[in-house]
């Protein structure tokens, strides 16, 4: 998703002729009707742009790719991936999502009824269907299904399907769930590379680091992500503008621009501080934690490291899920996500991609190569991530390390001691407990932007290694274990606690980083028991001479915290207290 709108296309008005393109390409602007909803029978309308390559005919087809935009953005955005996948030999359709960049319809958060369902249509054109496409937004002038795609004569399924084009999907955040939801609906689709997406969206908008079920899912609701969430409910209901209310003003009724559920579901959430488990029912319909049965396809996944909104923690969870029922799945972490979307050199430029110079480009090349034009070229490592104390010039390989497994890092225990020592000796471990104050309404304890600067007196208390003798490489998500006691009494998830920890580079001057902006909310309902919190997965080099440092604080400005203030107290010295790191090298 992106944090702003994109510029919304005006539907035309009269037929466009295909552009010739000077890199071997032609290019088609094109109107679909689709039919969605639980029935399929909700018509939409989707604008599209078919990128034919100049070598396409029935007597020479061609495998396709099926690409959208992320949150707020239109077909336009993926104009450089499909530029540059049409030179290569891929008929692609890129098109902007329902209810975004010119499409119809309302936003359903790639809701597989709906945001599938449109996907799925659009693979039926790719695959030679004929009455669904358009020159016109008024569905008067028709275009024939395409007759130069590779055909496929059974789907993953195992059995035959009509118009089953040979066919991949890529696209980013909002671009990249919606895979997902394609594939669990059509059988169809070939292979995805979904990027920078979520696996649960209950947990994306509200973290819990604590009441784990499934993978990122959790029993008890966490704290909201006020900033992410306000954000997306102003970009939604503002994309289509006026002239896309004007020419459509049933998405007006109800909940703006978005489905009637999804007003409640952020609103509640912003003001509450968690979503309640109407809305959590929702966000999880539109997640592949609950479908992933049903996507059976290989897929590539890749994941930024500067991310807080869809941790890495969510592309591991959608990993697993995938490996443990068979699927051929691999997976990246990447520099570059929401937080900060400029990737490092060589890494990948979506408007110009280059597979010889960017390491990302490279890798998806020969997935779609292996996958859809049965090449037999590699699919690379089942785990690479970046590394960004790796000095290298040009394509960003040396950068990555690879792995067989995503379990790469190896236990190292800190214990959390009295004196707000971290020790990995059990015999320096000093008694003794610490307090901290959450405020009320759940207000941030920092005082400056969100996840930096100082804290409101009294809501934070922290532990500090020592200067560490030599660099330590942490690789995946570490855990914090520890026992809180909380007045007044907690009675349920309303006056729950509601901690945040945070894990700081300490460089030798005493300047602190909180590494790539990852907070863990953790929301407690039984203090006095123990508690395990999950953090976000890093991939970080604490250097030589630098220091570790946990930080649990009683509110954060990037979230929503507890309504009812309490005076917390984290047990510490003894070896129950203690903080994971997993370690490479």
């Amino acid at each position: 998703m992106v944090t702003a709108a994109a510029a919304v296309l005006t539907p035309i008005a009269v037929a466009a002729p295909a552009a010739a393109d000077p890199a071997g390409f032609s290019k088609t602007t094109l109107h679909f009707q689709v039919l969605v909803g639980a029935n399929r029978d909700e018509p939409c309308d989707v604008i599209g742009d078919v990128y034919k390559p100049d070598s396409a005919s029935p007597s020479n087809r061609v495998p396709a790719v099926l690409t959208t935009n992320g949150f707020g953005g239109s077909k336009n955005d993926q104009a450089g991936i499909a530029s540059f996948l049409a030179s290569r030999g891929y008929a692609v359709l890129a098109y902007s999502g329902l209810g975004f960049g010119g499409s119809g319809c309302k936003i359903h958060l790639d809701n597989p009824d709906y945001d599938g369902r449109a996907a799925s249509e659009l693979v039926s054109f790719l695959g030679g269907r004929d009455g669904m496409a358009f020159v016109d937004p008024a569905h008067t002038v028709p275009v024939p299904g395409l007759d130069y795609v590779v055909q496929d004569a059974t789907a993953h399924h195992g059995s035959p399907e009509a118009n089953d084009p040979r066919v991949g999907m890529v696209g980013g955040s909002y671009g990249g769930a919606v895979q997902f939801a394609a594939a669990s609906v059509d059988p169809r689709i070939d292979t995805i590379i979904p990027m920078i997406t979520w696996n649960d969206l209950s947990y994306s908008l509200a973290p819990n680091g604590t009441a784990q079920t499934t993978g990122v899912s959790t029993s008890v609701p966490g704290a909201s992500k006020v900033l992410w969430t306000l954000t997306f409910g102003a970009v939604g209901v503002t994309n289509p503008r006026t002239e896309g209310y004007v020419s459509d003003p049933a998405r007006a009724l109800g909940c703006p621009n978005f489905a009637n559920a999804a007003c409640p579901a952020l609103t509640q959430a912003a003001v509450l501080g968690y979503p309640d488990p109407a809305s959590v029912e929702f966000l999880r319909q539109s997640s592949v934690v609950s479908y992933a049965d049903r996507v059976k396809i290989p897929t590539l996944l890749l994941q930024g490291q500067q991310d807080t909104l869809f941790d890495l923690n969510e592309s591991a969870a959608t990993f697993e899920t995938l490996r443990a029922q068979g699927n051929d799945v691999k997976m990246i972490w990447h520099s570059w996500g929401h937080s900060h979307l400029t990737p490092a050199e060589g890494e990948i430029d979506m408007k110009a991609p280059n597979p010889d110079t960017q390491y990302e480009t490279g890798r998806m090349v020969d997935w779609f190569d292996h996958y859809l034009k049965d090449s037999g070229v590699g699919t690379g490592p089942v785990f690479s991530y970046f590394r960004n104390w790796v000095d290298y010039t040009g394509n960003a390989a040396p950068a990555y390390a690879e792995s067989s497994d995503v379990a790469v890092g190896q236990d190292y225990s800190l214990y959390l001691s009295g004196d707000g020592a971290l020790t990995d000796r059990r015999d320096g471990i000093v008694p003794g407990a610490r307090t901290l104050n959450t405020l009320p309404g759940g207000l941030p304890a920092d005082r400056d932007v969100p996840n930096m600067g100082p804290e409101v007196p009294g809501t934070q208390i922290e532990w500090s290694s020592g200067s560490l003798d030599a660099p330590l490489d942490v690789v995946g998500a570490p855990t914090l274990d520890v026992r809180v006691d909380a007045v007044p009494a907690v009675t349920g998830v309303d006056d729950a606690v509601v901690i945040f920890a945070k894990l700081y580079d300490v460089a030798p001057d005493g300047s602190a980083t909180l590494i790539n902006g990852q907070v863990a909310p953790a929301r407690i309902v039984t203090p006095g028991a123990p508690v395990q919190v999950t953090m976000p997965a890093i991939v970080h080099r604490f250097d030589e001479g630098h220091r570790v440092r946990l930080v649990v604080s009683g509110g954060d400005p990037g979230f929503r915290g507890g309504l009812v203030a309490h005076q917390v107290t984290v047990a510490a010295g003894d070896a129950g207290q203690v903080l994971v790191l997993p370690v490479t090298g």
